[in-house]
């Protein structure tokens, strides 16, 4: 029961950091950066619909995607694509779908978190040109800009749109590799600036 209560919290703490960060861009950035998509706990929903508190990816062709399998349950495998990496001033915004596709999911709770084993979610962005991670940015209250993966459900068989938020690479790096929990890393995605 405290998570719920930190993630409500929080949720409400990433909205006010989330308004003040979009002011924070610089003259010529626009919501169309990343910016006026979110909602609560950091999930962008440019492109996407809102079901049930849950973003639905967009049918935007992703810039990659996977399938891997998942401990969740025997048998499972989710569907991972980056929909994309956008600049805007200096934070960029990650924007992934998951399609888990679980035996008898329709019975049981689908979250990020259980579909990587109930594991920290751990996503990175990793520069191979100047060899830096880089984390997920927080807000003054030390919480992550990023969807809340524990508790956001997603529908088995429908794609679950997340989104999280880092320090924008320096100018000169045009692709970054991107580690999503414990599943193989995404090379060379794209940077849209």
């Amino acid at each position: 029961m405290r998570v719920v209560r930190r993630t409500a919290s929080a949720a409400a703490a990433t909205a006010l950091i989330v308004a003040g960060l979009s002011g924070c861009l610089g003259k010529g950035d626009s919501g169309s950066k990343g910016d006026s998509g979110r909602k609560g706990g950091g999930a962008a929903t440019g492109g996407g619909a809102v079901q049930g508190g849950v973003t639905v990816a967009s049918a935007d062709k992703p810039v990659a995607k996977a399938t891997f399998p998942s401990p969740i349950a025997s048998g499972a495998t989710v569907d991972i694509a980056v929909l994309g990496l956008k600049t805007g001033g200096r934070l960029a915004d990650l924007s992934i779908s998951m399609t888990p596709h679980v035996p008898n999911g329709a019975t049981q709770r689908i979250t990020p978190y259980r579909l990587n084993g109930e594991t920290s979610l751990g996503v990175f962005l990793i520069d191979t040109v100047n060899l830096k991670r880089y984390l997920v940015v927080k807000d003054g209250s030390g919480h992550e800009l990023q969807t809340d993966y524990v508790t956001t459900n997603i529908a088995n068989d429908q794609p679950g749109q997340l989104s999280f938020t880092f320090a924008a690479p320096p100018q000169g790096v045009d692709r970054i590799d991107v580690q999503i929990g414990n599943w193989p890393i995404f090379h060379d995605v794209p940077i849209t600036r």
